[in-house]
């Protein structure tokens, strides 16, 4: 029970830092976000109807078509998200019109991308959507499953910005929502994989790494995994470490492995979301 009422907690602040983020910065500034919010903003400019209404009327026949697609407790939690989030449009436009936080274009696409970013995170993490295109996206993956969701997703961004630039008669209008949408996915991202302070490291010799392990385990304090193998033609021994290590005792592993075997190769890359203990 503590954890479902977390859940609308994250989908009522996350609704609302949607609103703030369309209302407060991208609509005043003409600038569109991704997906039916920036569809929203680009009409509302057009036919000069109230934003929310137009993501309420856009969404609703989308939700109802993809209800068979999402499940039960998924289309309850996005048909709420949806629900708060027209809802507090119409409020901060409406009841209490806040009007512009920022008219610097700069700033507006900035701070409307990464707070749109954090309110679409934490309907997600709510387990919601905010609707538009993650339901195009999973109606059309279950009808086409070779097409991807994201490649859906992309597909409509590129829509709206190409919109963005006819409706306002404004290339850099729609290459400042370019940026809005890239600040609002990296914010997505950090809301639910968080950032994790580990690179994810694969150490490959043909000397016997298991003294080498026993190393980084004393002196790196990490563990991993120890795999032996053979090269691709199956003529040499081949032995492969796998480790998480933090990032400021990076360059003490690189030093270490180096005076172990020079010939060694390290490939490092970022770790997006550790669970569990490693």
């Amino acid at each position: 029970m503590k954890k479902e009422w977390t859940n609308y907690v994250f989908l009522t602040v996350g609704s609302f830092l949607l609103a703030l983020g369309v209302v407060g910065f991208l609509s005043p500034n003409s600038i569109a976000t991704g997906g039916i919010a920036g569809l929203s903003i680009i009409l509302n400019k057009v036919f000069n109807i109230s934003i929310g209404l137009l993501f309420a009327l856009i969404n609703i026949p989308l939700l109802l078509v993809s209800v068979k697609y999402l499940g039960k407790y998924f289309a309850f939690k996005t048909t709420i998200a949806i629900a708060l989030i027209t809802i507090f449009i119409e409020v901060l436009t409406q009841i209490i019109p806040i009007g512009a936080l920022s008219t610097d274009t700069l700033l507006a696409t900035l701070y409307g991308g990464i707070i749109i970013g954090a309110g679409i995170g934490l309907v997600f993490k709510g387990g919601g959507s905010a609707g538009g295109g993650s339901l195009i996206a999973r109606i059309i993956n279950t009808k086409k499953p070779n097409i991807k969701p994201s490649t859906v997703i992309l597909i409509l961004d590129a829509f709206v910005i190409i919109a963005t630039g006819f409706v306002f008669k404004s290339i850099e209008l729609s290459l400042w929502s370019m940026i809005s949408i890239y600040a609002s996915s990296k914010m997505i991202d950090l809301i639910l994989t968080g950032r994790p302070n580990e690179k994810i490291v694969h150490i490959s010799s043909f000397k016997n790494l298991t003294e080498l392990g026993n190393l980084i385990i004393d002196q790196i304090g990490a563990s991993g995994t120890l795999v032996n193998g053979k090269n691709l033609s199956y003529t040499e021994n081949k032995d492969l470490i796998l480790v998480a290590v933090p990032k400021n005792r990076l360059e003490k592993l690189k030093t270490l492995v180096q005076i172990y075997d020079p010939e060694a190769k390290m490939i490092i890359v970022e770790a997006t979301h550790i669970l569990g203990v490693h």
